[in-house]
């Protein structure tokens, strides 16, 4: 295979969709859509998000420390992707995805979403000197998932099929065909 030098991009790298929800000082559930999501250890399983331009729900997330991270099944990517696209500083997004309180912490979560986090800030790291491009590193204080998710509820292939996530490649979503490929450490050289 022949190789050449492109420019930078994410071309190939799928990232699953993340609406994060946090509450408006008003009250109202507020949600944006996100892909820059990632896991660590670090003193245990955390959430990774960065946040790299001013936008309502990092405010909140500043002002609050706690917000969701639901993943984006391919029946509610619709009011994602608005959700996605339109400023929360000028339009009201609470009525587009239905809401139900997080259950350990006071976080919206979206009722048809089929796995959400409840997450609590534990460190921010600043990319710039402006403070616009944020890392956060959470605590996972709690994960709502809809039962059929739960293990033991099927195979895994059967399980994902179910949430049906969508991740955003180069610009455009995909849903994922659940077919496994097989486990980790099965491929022998």
């Amino acid at each position: 295979m022949s190789k050449i030098s492109l420019p930078a991009s994410n071309d190939f790298c799928p990232q699953c969709l993340f609406l994060y929800g946090t509450y408006k000082e008003n009250g109202d559930p507020n949600y944006g859509l996100f892909c820059w999501a990632t896991y660590c250890s670090d003193d245990g399983f955390k959430f990774v998000a960065c946040i790299g331009q001013d936008k309502l729900t990092r405010d909140r997330i500043r002002s609050t420390g706690v917000f969701s991270a639901s993943i984006v099944s391919e029946s509610l990517l619709p009011a994602a992707d608005f959700c996605g696209n339109n400023e929360g500083y000028s339009v009201d997004k609470s009525s587009r995805i239905e809401s139900v309180r997080g259950a350990v912490l006071n976080v919206p979560v979206p009722k048809n979403s089929p796995w959400s986090f409840e997450l609590e800030v534990d460190k921010t790291l600043h990319l710039d000197d402006n403070n616009t491009s944020e890392i956060y590193i959470c605590n996972i204080k709690n994960v709502l998932a809809d039962e059929s998710l739960a293990e033991g509820a099927g195979s895994f292939e059967e399980r994902l099929q179910l949430a049906a996530p969508v991740v955003s490649v180069c610009s455009k979503y995909f849903g994922l065909n659940s077919k496994a490929l097989g486990d980790w450490g099965q491929w022998k050289l």
